[in-house]
């Protein structure tokens, strides 16, 4: 199938209520668990941004998991940034999500403390507990490591009025570590400094600011405020992922010479087990939705884009999963489209384009709007340390018979 890229602009529409998602909304209680205890997020865990205002993105910002906004009603920024999943704008699944946010946000400030930490957690090591800050808000710069000790249910809770963290510290997960199980409760905002990577779900009081280049492996769920967010990429984490279950999604852009002038989108998608990564694939252009279309025995899944304007485009393969590999999204492609367009057709003859000689137009054209890139990619001809094209590579009889 052959499609258009789309430019314009478009508007979130609400999706159809679950059939799942009661009209009268329930919400667990929180009764001081105790601090090893699984802290569920019910509705919200489905979700990798929540918010109560609205959620905006920025630039090349890629979300994978559903988005949400309740009491508000609105999201900005998409396109260009891309949704991976659904969408819920002040409706009853949206709503069932805040209501379960705010009892599990209540069941993190219920909990009794382990210990409490200095304000600063970059350069420390932590094992799992329930975690206050001695003072004030809770900072990270450079590396903060969240070590389980070799238990992958361990629970790790940090509490506080405030999370800021610096441009390009990391939270690393270590020893059977899981994003899942790490819980961030603020009592206000939070910001996430530009080109950090940080783990965990965030359960602010108010807002959620994710800078520029950030990356997320967790959830940003706001109750009260909005989630804005830069350039971020946000993956929603899922607990007791078997490596079987994981899956990678790549994607590549290549000149399809059976179709010239198209521009052919490959989607790779890989999995670390037994079970074929066989499923659907869905294609975004500029963060428009473009298709879906299921992978391959081989895991791929194609794409054929047309009429592409001269600029710099987006492209982005999300691999839906199934009941048996995990979802996944590749990193943004972009491509650069010149005032020559991409992909063109194969150079006409003399006889119908022109001579082709120098101050020739066609001729001109023909020259240089030949692709560079073709799917499959070429294989090389010669392989070793002699690769020049027309030498010889094979023994000419008598070539090294001595003269008599």
């Amino acid at each position: 199938m052959t499609v258009a890229v789309a430019l314009g602009c478009v508007t979130a529409t609400p999706h159809t209520a679950a059939s799942a998602a009661s009209a009268t909304r329930t919400a667990s209680t929180a009764s001081e668990p105790s601090p090893a205890a699984a802290l569920s997020l019910g509705a919200a865990a489905n979700f990798a941004v929540l918010a109560g205002t609205t959620v905006t993105g920025t630039g090349a910002t890629v979300v994978t998991g559903e988005v949400g906004v309740s009491p508000g009603s609105t999201t900005a920024g998409f396109p260009p940034g891309v949704v991976a999943g659904a969408v819920y704008l002040d409706d009853p699944v949206a709503e069932q999500a805040q209501d379960d946010l705010t009892a599990a946000y209540d069941s993190a400030v219920g909990r009794p403390g382990t210990a409490s930490l200095r304000p600063q957690l970059g350069g420390t090591t932590v094992t799992p507990g329930v975690y206050n800050s001695v003072s004030g808000s809770f900072q990270i710069s450079g590396d903060l490591t969240l070590d389980a000790q070799g238990d992958p249910n361990a629970l790790f809770v940090f509490r506080a009025p405030a999370l800021a963290t610096a441009p390009a510290s990391v939270v690393r997960l270590a020893n059977g570590a899981q994003a899942c199980n790490v819980i961030w409760q603020v009592g206000g905002s939070a910001t996430l400094g530009a080109g950090s990577r940080f783990t965990g779900s965030v359960l602010a009081l108010t807002s959620i600011t994710a800078a520029r280049g950030a990356t997320v492996n967790g959830r940003l769920l706001a109750r009260a405020g909005n989630v804005n967010l830069d350039a971020a990429t946000v993956t929603r984490s899922a607990c007791a992922t078997l490596p079987q279950r994981r899956t990678v999604t790549k994607l590549g852009a290549f000149c399809d010479p059976k179709s010239p002038g198209n521009l052919a989108l490959v989607a790779t998608v890989t999995s670390e087990g037994s079970v074929p990564p066989v499923g659907p694939v869905e294609f975004f252009a500029n963060g428009v939705r473009q298709d879906q279309f299921p992978t391959d025995a081989t895991g791929h899944a194609k794409l054929i884009v047309s009429r592409i304007p001269p600029r710099t485009h987006e492209f982005v393969a999300a691999f839906s999963g199934t009941n048996r590999l995990e979802p996944s999204t590749s990193p943004v492609l972009k491509v650069v489209v010149g005032p020559e367009g991409i992909c063109p057709a194969p150079p006409a003859s003399p006889a119908t384009a022109g001579s082709g000689a120098p101050g020739d137009k066609a001729g001109s054209n023909a020259k240089h709007n030949r692709s560079t890139i073709t799917w499959p990619p070429a294989r090389r001809a010669f392989k070793g340390k002699n690769r020049e094209r027309g030498r010889h590579h094979h023994a000419r009889p008598g070539h090294h018979r001595r003269s008599r």
